[in-house]
């Protein structure tokens, strides 16, 4: 999966309205993406396809979290010691069926530990800083 880089301007914070539409996620705003610089559209982090299944069945709130692979596999993969390998959860994620959703809500409500949506902390970090 790729993401396109957003544009963040000055802001050290994040502002979770740059995520775009989240389906059912009543804590986040949704609706047209605010104006970036010199008034170019901001880019959203998550594809807004994220509030549907794979196969087009509609998100319920937390529906996407019964369907994820993770909750099926060893949960120690997703949060693994401090220098400990990410790689078998990462491959795990890579078939789920509900990534864009899972990294979406670890966007959203800032998850500092373990592996969501594919990415690691550092990495979801760094894709919210618009490195990635």
């Amino acid at each position: 999966m790729t993401f396109e880089q957003a544009d963040f301007g000055d802001s050290i914070t994040f502002d979770n309205r740059l995520l775009g539409s989240v389906g059912s996620a009543p804590h986040i705003q949704t609706g047209p993406a605010p104006s970036g610089v010199n008034g170019r559209p901001q880019l959203s982090l998550v594809p807004d396809h994220a509030d549907y299944f794979s196969d087009g069945t509609e998100l319920d709130e937390d529906q996407w979290q019964e369907r994820a692979l993770c909750a099926q596999t060893d949960p120690e993969a997703f949060f693994p010691e401090k220098g400990g390998s990410t790689r078998e959860a990462k491959r795990i994620c890579q078939g789920c069926e509900v990534k864009d959703a899972c990294l979406e809500y670890a966007l959203a409500n800032d998850e500092r530990f373990g592996i969501w949506g594919g990415l690691s902390e550092r990495e979801r970090r760094r894709l919210k800083r618009g490195i990635i």
